[in-house]
C-alpha cells in the first residue's frame, strides 16, 4: 500500500456503508495544466485507484465510480477512445486486486454499445468476482440513471407482472443494484465543484448525503476522501423519522450571558470564584456533571493562561485534555487533538488581526470537529461567533460599553443557530 493511502479515521467515525463518486474534472485539469484531455483522464484514472484502495481501508464496503455516462458518447471519438484504452488497462490491473481481496465488481449500465473486448473484460471480471462478498466495487459504464429506471421498467412489462405486483421492492429488485447489501449510497461525491447529480443512481440516492469536492478528480486525494468520511460522520441522518440521537440541552440566553461575563470577569458576582463560574458555564453549555465541569475547568483555565501569555504549544496541550474529558462524556466522534489545534488558531489568528473571512474558516472547522455537524451546518454560527469575538476585542481595547452588549446580542445569536443545528 502506498503512503497516501495509510490514512486513518478517529474512533467512533461514522463511515458510510456506501460512497457513489462522479468522476469529474478531469479534461479541466488538463487543460488547466496545458496538457490533452487524455492525460487528465490518465491522472483522473490514477487517482480512482488509490481512491478505491483508501475507502477499502477506511472501511466502506461498497464504492461505486461513474466512469462513462450515456451522454458521454457525444465527445470526440478520439477521446473516447482513449477512455476505453484506460478503462480495459484499469479492469485488467483491477483483476488482481479483487482476487487479492475479495472484491465483487459489477458493472451498472449498459453493455451493447461498447467494443467486444471491452464488453468481454467487463463480463469477465463479473464472473470471476461474482462470489466474493467482502467488498463491491461498482462501475457505472454507458449509464443514465433514467436509462436504468427505463430498462428495469421493460423487464417488469416483458415478464408480464401483474400491477398489483408491482412495489417499490419489486422495482428495486430489476435495477442494476439488484441483490447488493449496500445498494442505496450512504454518501455521494461529486468532484469538480459541480453541484447535482446528473442523475446518478436517481432511485438509490434518495436519502444520500452530498459532498461537492472544489478539487478536480486528479487532485481528490485518500486524504480528502478522509475529510469527506468526516463531513458526514458529522451528520445527523433523520430519514424523516425520529431523531433519537443525545440532544444538547443549554440555554442560548443563559449560555451567552454566562461566556460573556466570564469574558469582562468584573461581571462575576461578588464571591464567587472564577473557577466555579467557569464550571456553571460548562455544565449549562454541555450538559456536564458538576464533577465533570470541575475537572474540565481546571484544563481550560490553564489553557486560557497560556494563551494570555501566546504561548500556544502549552495552551494546545491543555485544551487537549480539556477536549478528552468531553470527549469521554459526550461520546462523540471529534478528535481532541484537532479541536484543540483549530481552537488555539482561532486564539491566535484573532490575537493577531486576520481577516474576518479566514478567522471564520478556522470556526467553522471547529465547531465541525467538536460538534459533529458539516461545514456548511456549520457557518451560520462560526460567523455569528467570530462577530462575537470581534467585538470583545473592540471593548477589551476600551472603546465603550456598547461593544459588550454586541458581543452578548452575536454571542446570544450564535448559541441559537448552534443548538438549531445540535438539538
Amino acid at each position: 500500500m502506498s503512503k497516501e493511502t495509510k490514512i486513518t479515521l478517529p474512533p467512533g467515525t461514522k463511515i458510510p456503508n456506501h460512497i457513489a463518486l462522479v468522476l469529474d474534472g478531469n479534461r479541466r485539469w488538463a487543460r488547466a495544466k496545458g496538457l490533452k484531455p487524455g492525460e487528465g483522464h490518465i491522472a483522473g484514472y490514477q487517482a480512482v485507484t488509490k481512491l478505491v484502495k483508501a475507502a477499502r481501508n477506511l472501511g466502506v464496503h461498497t464504492f461505486t465510480v461513474w466512469a462513462f455516462s450515456t451522454e458521454n458518447w457525444e465527445r470526440p471519438k478520439e477521446e473516447i477512445e482513449k477512455i476505453f484504452d484506460i478503462l480495459k488497462r484499469g479492469l485488467k490491473e483491477f483483476g488482481k486486486e479483487a482476487h487479492k481481496e475479495k472484491v465483487r465488481f459489477i458493472h451498472l449500465g449498459r453493455k451493447d454499445r461498447f467494443p467486444k473486448d471491452l464488453v468481454n473484460l467487463i463480463v469477465k471480471l463479473e464472473e470471476e468476482t461474482r462470489k466474493y462478498d467482502k467488498h463491491i466495487y461498482n462501475m457505472a459504464l454507458d449509464y443514465g440513471g433514467r436509462d436504468e429506471i427505463t430498462r428495469a421498467v421493460k423487464k417488469i412489462v416483458a415478464e408480464g407482472i401483474p400491477l398489483e405486483k408491482i412495489d417499490e421492492a419489486l422495482i428495486s429488485a430489476y435495477l442494476d443494484t439488484a441483490g447488493q447489501p449496500y445498494p442505496y449510497p450512504d454518501l455521494f461525491i461529486r468532484t469538480s465543484g459541480e453541484q447535482r447529480t446528473s442523475g446518478l443512481l436517481p432511485w438509490q440516492m434518495v436519502y444520500a448525503e452530498y459532498y461537492f469536492e472544489p478539487n478536480h478528480l486528479p487532485d481528490f486525494t485518500p486524504e480528502k476522501l478522509k475529510e469527506a468520511i468526516l463531513d458526514y460522520s458529522r451528520r445527523r441522518r433523520r430519514f424523516g423519522g425520529n431523531d433519537l440521537e443525545r440532544h444538547f440541552f443549554f440555554r442560548p440566553e443563559i449560555a451567552a450571558k454566562l461566556e460573556v461575563n466570564w469574558w469582562r470577569l468584573s461581571k462575576i458576582p461578588a464571591g464567587t470564584k472564577l473557577t466555579d463560574y467557569i464550571i456553571n458555564h460548562l455544565k449549562e453549555q454541555y450538559g456536564l456533571s458538576k464533577k465533570l465541569a470541575k475537572e474540565s475547568a481546571k484544563y481550560l483555565i490553564e489553557a486560557i493562561s497560556e494563551e494570555k501569555k501566546e504561548k500556544w504549544e502549552k495552551a494546545a496541550k491543555k485544551l487537549k485534555k480539556f477536549y478528552e474529558l468531553l470527549k469521554k462524556e459526550l461520546k462523540l466522534a471529534f478528535e481532541p487533538k484537532i479541536a484543540a489545534y483549530l481552537e488555539v488558531k482561532l486564539w491566535k489568528d484573532l490575537k493577531e488581526g486576520k481577516e474576518v473571512g479566514k478567522v471564520e474558516e478556522v470556526a467553522k472547522e471547529h465547531l465541525a470537529e467538536v460538534y459533529r455537524i458539516s461545514l456548511l451546518q456549520a457557518a451560520k454560527a462560526a460567523h455569528l461567533r467570530v462577530l462575537a469575538w470581534f467585538e470583545k476585542n473592540l471593548a477589551e481595547k476600551g472603546l465603550g460599553e456598547e461593544h459588550w452588549a454586541k458581543a452578548e446580542r452575536y454571542l446570544t445569536r450564535y448559541y441559537q443557530a448552534l443548538k438549531e443545528r445540535i438539538a
